[in-house]
């Protein structure tokens, strides 16, 4: 896989990862937990797409 196409993906993790983050906090129901997670993980692939974008 190249990176380009690799960076592509991470994008669309990250993409979906918005959506859920929107929908949690729609939700009453959601904890704190699951949200610092889901940021966790949207920040975590936002790092990588930074880091891989600027190697090329």
């Amino acid at each position: 896989m190249s990176v380009e196409a690799h960076v592509q993906q991470l994008r669309e993790r990250h993409s979906a990862l918005e959506s859920q983050l929107s929908s949690l906090i729609a939700s009453p129901s959601a904890s704190d937990v699951e949200l610092a997670e889901v940021k966790r993980q949207k920040l975590r692939l936002k790092d990588e797409i930074n880091r891989l974008s600027a190697a090329n």
